[in-house]
């Protein structure tokens, strides 16, 4: 019984080992065109589910494609929409593993083909160890292997079979069809491989451990087991990567679903003694097919619903900060209102860059966390100020209008600097911490709060508000600035300070001044836009007059 086990156990680990060799080298030697793939074949839903079916079959993996999608809709590569849609694909492509286990891993001679895989593998991996061959081989040895680890099992489990009577054992009707559904969820997650529990249930069902029913249900398991990858590998995750992990919960589980439904037409069918009656594995494998093929065709209707539905969910502070409140398509279409909820979007953004840079330089926030969020949501509005004055239609434009574009661009890209810099002093604190321990802490500190009160009087909205005096209390603080940074050297070279920490520390405290400077920039710029756009506005109202008198001269 012991061998027994040991055969069970190495003949898994040699699969799971093939199934790894063969997912890695294919990546490998596709190199770029995995992500290409993904990024250009999902332009429809047709398109990205026949992508997402098509790597799956390749690497054998359904989790590598979804963990890589994963990956390509943080970077912004791809919609959540697009993602889905080469989730469905995905689960139709993991079908592939039972066919690949019936169609060859019980009819031939393993030995003739499998050994000589490997070896072949093994030749083209020494041969070209950092090139596409070495790739191409490790997949190679990898099917060898996969097929030897096939046979083990098989082996196992006809032993186990002839040793033990397990159909007394074996509970019968929903509950035993339901302990199968566990087993093959559990198989999964435990060996992070569907492929896994498919190959165990069709290489059991080859030795007379179970029957048809048990192997089919035990697939289901492993469709909703599946999900466990893509969902460990989201944990302390972007949101992003948590509404495609959910969306391939949801859809497996739909599936899995639509398994259970058929379940019992598919035993009618196995046992009505039909072609597929003598060759077990194949049907299995048909029904895996069947059932995930028809969930995602009732759900690929869905799908746009179904990604805004998740869009709502799993937001943070990042996101929802990063998210215009004044910019959208239907305001982007209008050119004139589109300059007021510039504007409007630019204000918003210049308080709290305001609030963003005192607190980084009075080093008050407590919470460092809360200030990295800030800083990665303001830089996300920045980006997203951009993109939407790239989606105007500046061909069509009245030019006073097409005027302000550049001073839309300049203000959201002072932002991003501001709150880049601001940031930045934030990390290095540390450098300022050795001089407010030392004999310039008071001139240190006035500094700080000079600059603090600079950012603080950058408000254009605020009563009172005059640029060129804005300008002349920048100035001062620039003469505060280089007096400090004399006092400081003459401290170092009287070794009153460290001289080693002297350096990084006067650094950091330049970069305050830098924050300022962009922040009077702001609120200068933002000060000449808001002046220029009762101008527009008659030139937008101008514009769209006109327009409404050549349509009625037509």
């Amino acid at each position: 019984m012991l061998v027994t086990l040991g055969t069970l156990l190495g003949g898994l680990g040699i699969f799971l080992l093939a199934v790894s060799m063969i997912t890695d080298g294919l990546k490998l030697a596709a190199g770029r065109a995995l992500r290409d793939i993904l990024a250009r074949s999902t332009r429809t839903p047709v398109r990205g589910i026949a992508s997402g079916f098509l790597l799956t079959s390749v690497v054998l993996s359904s989790s590598a494609v979804t963990i890589a999608t994963i990956g390509f809709v943080n970077a912004g590569l791809l919609g959540l929409k697009q993602a889905m849609s080469i989730i469905l694909g995905a689960t139709i492509g993991t079908t592939m593993m039972g066919w690949l286990v019936s169609i060859v891993g019980f009819d031939l001679n393993i030995a003739s083909f499998a050994l000589p895989m490997v070896g072949l593998g093994m030749m083209m991996r020494l041969f070209g160890p950092s090139r596409r061959l070495g790739a191409v081989g490790e997949a190679v040895a990898g099917f060898g292997l996969f097929f030897i680890g096939v046979d083990f099992l098989g082996d196992a489990f006809e032993n186990v079979s002839a040793s033990i009577d397990l159909e007394s054992l074996r509970p019968q009707g929903l509950m035993g069809i339901a302990m199968f559904v566990l087993i093959g969820l559990v198989t999964t997650v435990l060996t992070q491989s569907s492929g896994a529990a498919i190959a165990l249930a069709l290489t059991a069902m080859a030795g007379g451990l179970i029957q048809f029913p048990e192997a089919a249900a035990a697939t289901i398991g492993a469709t909703v087991g599946t999900t466990s990858t893509s969902a460990l590998a989201v944990i302390g995750a972007t949101p992003n990567a948590k509404r495609v992990a959910a969306s391939h919960v949801l859809i497996n589980s739909f599936n899995a679903m639509v398994g259970l439904a058929l379940l019992p037409l598919a035993i009618m069918a196995f046992n009505s003694g039909g072609s597929l009656s003598g060759n077990p594995a194949m049907a299995v494998a048909l029904f895996h097919t069947v059932f995930n093929t028809l969930g995602v065709i009732l759900q690929q209707p869905l799908s746009g619903r179904f990604s805004n539905w998740l869009a709502r969910r799993f937001t943070n502070f990042v996101e929802q900060l990063g998210r215009p409140q004044y910019l959208d398509r239907n305001v982007i279409a209008s050119p004139s209102l589109a300059m007021d909820a510039f504007l409007l979007e630019l204000q918003r953004m210049a308080a709290l860059t305001r609030q963003h840079a005192a607190m980084a330089a009075s080093h008050q926030a407590k919470d460092l966390e809360s200030l990295q969020d800030q800083h990665d949501g303001l830089r996300q509005l920045a980006q997203a100020v951009e993109m939407a004055v790239t989606r105007l239609e500046t061909d069509r434009l009245h030019s006073d209008i097409a005027r302000q574009l550049p001073q839309v661009l300049r203000i959201a890209g002072y932002i991003d600097e501001a709150v880049a810099q601001a940031q930045e002093n934030v990390e290095h604190h540390e450098d300022v911490k050795v001089l407010l321990k030392g004999v310039m802490r008071d001139q240190v500190i006035d500094y700080q709060k000079a600059v603090v009160a600079m950012i603080e009087y950058c408000d254009p909205q605020l009563p009172g508000f005059d640029v060129s005096d804005m300008e002349a209390r920048y100035q001062s603080l620039r003469e505060q600035w280089r007096a400090l940074k004399t006092e400081l050297l003459e401290a170092g070279a009287n070794r009153q300070l460290p001289v080693a920490s002297l350096n990084p520390a006067i650094d950091n405290l330049r970069i305050l001044l830098r924050v300022a400077e962009r922040v009077t920039r702001i609120a200068s710029r933002m000060r000449e836009l808001a002046q220029s756009l009762p101008e527009v506005r008659k030139s937008g109202r101008d514009e769209t007059q006109l327009a409404g008198s050549d349509q009625a001269g037509k």
